[in-house]
C-alpha cells in the first residue's frame, strides 16, 4: 500500500526536513517487505490566499483516486502506536492500494474535505504546527512498520 502525505505548505531545508526524510527512508526500508510504501510527500500551496476551501481543492488534486483518506485532525481518534500499526495493516490487508494522510494548513482542513475522510486521526488535544505534524506522522509510520515487522524499535 502506497502512502501519501498530502500537506499544505512547503517544508524548507532544515532540521524538520532532515527528520522527515530520515523517517520516511526508514519507513520505506522497513515497510517494503510488509507491503507498505513507498511513502511520498505531496506539498500544495495556496498562493492566492483562498483559505481552507482553496487548500482543499489543491489537496484533492494530489489525493490518489480510490485512496483511503485519513485526515489529521484534532477532533480525530487518538490511538496508541500499536493501534495505529494495526489500522495500517488492516487497510493494507483489505487491498487498499493507496493511503492519503491529509495535513491541513494553519487553519486546519476544510470541513468538506474532512467530511470525505474515511478516518480522522489526532495526535492529542494539543494543536501541533503543521510542519512538525509531518515529522511526527513520518515517525509514527516508521514505528508502525517496525511494530508490524516485530522489530524492537517500539518498546512498551
Amino acid at each position: 500500500m502506497r502512502v501519501h502525505i498530502c500537506a499544505v505548505g512547503r517544508l524548507r531545508a532544515g532540521p524538520e526536513r532532515d527528520l522527515l526524510d530520515d523517517y520516511l527512508t526508514r519507513f520505506d526500508r522497513t515497510g517494503r517487505a510488509l507491503g507498505l510504501g513507498p511513502a511520498t510527500v505531496h506539498e500544495v500551496e495556496d498562493k492566492k490566499g483562498g483559505g481552507m476551501a482553496a487548500e482543499a481543492v489543491l489537496l484533492d488534486r494530489v489525493i490518489p483516486k480510490g485512496a483511503v483518506i485519513c485526515a489529521m485532525d484534532e477532533r480525530g481518534r487518538v490511538m496508541t502506536s500499536p493501534e495505529f500499526a494495526t489500522q495500517l495493516g488492516d487497510w493494507r490487508d483489505a487491498g487498499r492500494g493507496d493511503l492519503a494522510l491529509i495535513i491541513g494548513g494553519a487553519d486546519g482542513i476544510d470541513p468538506s474535505l474532512r467530511a470525505r475522510a474515511d478516518f480522522k486521526l489526532s495526535f492529542g488535544k494539543m494543536v501541533w504546527p503543521h510542519m512538525l505534524a509531518r515529522v511526527m506522522l513520518s515517525e509514527q509510520l516508521y514505528r508502525a512498520a517496525s511494530i508490524l515487522a516485530g522489530s524492537p524499535y517500539h518498546r512498551v
